[in-house]
């Protein structure tokens, strides 16, 4: 991994603090509010829905594109995580939450995700399958953030996560459910399931 880090002139990530509160969190929508999911959100979500649809968001693209320090993996050993990066379409699920869950929800999500600051959250238009349009809270990769990881060569994607671990489990785990739901929806993703199929 010595190696490999020096390779990527990884960014030095030690002094990140691992506190939501410290960054501006996922603003709170009034009344119900759709969420578009196009990672772990959607073979976990861990919150209550009202609906779940499959959804096309345009203008940027599902890419593991952001290090995970915490999640699946460690400032020792970094993992990668998907994140929303500009350009090109991305399908994934959008999850209707209710009003009534909404703080709690909102509280959840700012916590599993909103930590470090490496995403920010806006409200962009999503299509679902049925052809109805609706604004989702969408999160987005900071490219200006430490933990953005710029193009990597894709054998030393592979080589990362394969070595990852964190406090929700192996990076491995993570990127492999990912792509199997995706399979299960339809959603063809050729760079995600090349990933996954390197791992093996």
């Amino acid at each position: 991994m010595q190696q490999t880090r020096a390779a990527l002139k990884m960014p030095d990530l030690s002094g990140l603090v691992l506190d939501a509160s410290r960054y501006e969190g996922i603003a709170q929508p009034e009344g119900d509010f759709w969420l578009f999911a196009y990672g772990s959100l959607m073979w976990n979500p861990e919150f209550e829905y009202l609906r779940r649809e499959t959804a096309h968001l345009y203008g940027y693209h599902r890419r593991l594109c952001l290090w995970s320090v915490e999640h699946r993996g460690t400032l020792q050993r970094p993992g990668l995580v998907m994140g929303l990066d500009q350009g090109g379409s991305c399908r994934g699920q959008a999850f209707l939450i209710s009003q009534s869950v909404a703080t709690q929800t909102i509280e959840q999500l700012n916590q599993r995700e909103m930590i470090t600051g490496a995403y920010q959250s806006r409200l962009k238009p999503l299509y679902l399958d049925g052809g109805e349009r609706v604004n989702a809270v969408c999160l987005i990769a900071r490219q200006d953030h430490p933990q953005y990881a710029h193009k990597l060569d894709h054998q030393i994607t592979i080589a990362l996560v394969k070595s990852a671990h964190g406090g929700r489990g192996s990076n491995q785990e993570y990127v492999l459910n990912t792509a199997q739901q995706l399979r299960e929806m339809g959603v063809r993703d050729r760079h995600l399931e090349a990933i996954a199929q390197g791992l093996g």
